[in-house]
C-alpha cells in the first residue's frame, strides 16, 4: 500500500487520479521504447544512452527504474500489461465521455493490446519494448 495518501474530492475523484497517472505512464512507457528503439537503430550503446539521458530533461523514475530491466530483458511484472490495458480503457471511456481526444494513450493501449494478444498479457508492463525490438 503507498504512503502517499492524498484526498483528491468527492467518490471517484481518487479513481481518476490513478487514472491520470496510467495516462502520464502510458506516455513516459511509449517515448522511453521509441528512444530506445531509435537509439538501438542508430547503433548507439543503450546502457550509455540510459546513462546520459538518465541525467537529463528525459530523466525519471519509471526510466531508472524499468529502463536497466528493458535492457536486460527482465519483464518480471511491477504492474501487468493486463490490468494497464484494463485502466487504459476506463480512461480512454472517461475521457471520451468528457469530450478529450487522448490520441498517444490510443497508441499505447494499440501498443499493449497487441502485445497481450502476443501473449504478453502477463509480463510487465516494460515489455512494451517488445513492440519495438520484437
Amino acid at each position: 500500500m503507498g504512503t502517499n495518501v492524498v484526498h483528491h474530492g468527492p467518490a471517484g475523484s481518487g479513481q481518476r487520479a490513478k487514472l491520470c497517472n496510467q495516462i502520464l505512464v502510458a506516455g513516459i512507457m511509449l517515448g522511453m521504447s521509441e528512444g530506445l528503439a531509435y537509439a538501438r537503430k542508430s547503433g548507439l550503446d543503450l546502457v550509455k544512452v540510459l546513462e546520459s539521458v538518465g541525467s537529463g530533461a528525459a530523466a525519471s523514475a519509471l526510466l531508472h527504474r524499468l529502463g536497466p530491466r528493458v535492457l536486460a530483458e527482465d519483464f518480471t511484472p511491477g504492474f501487468y500489461i493486463h490490468h494497464f490495458i484494463k485502466d487504459m480503457d476506463l480512461a480512454l471511456v472517461d475521457a471520451q465521455d468528457k469530450g478529450l481526444e487522448l490520441p498517444a494513450l490510443r497508441v499505447a493501449l494499440e501498443q499493449y493490446r497487441k502485445l497481450a494478444e502476443d501473449g504478453w498479457g502477463e509480463k510487465g508492463t516494460q515489455a512494451l519494448i517488445k513492440a519495438y525490438f520484437g
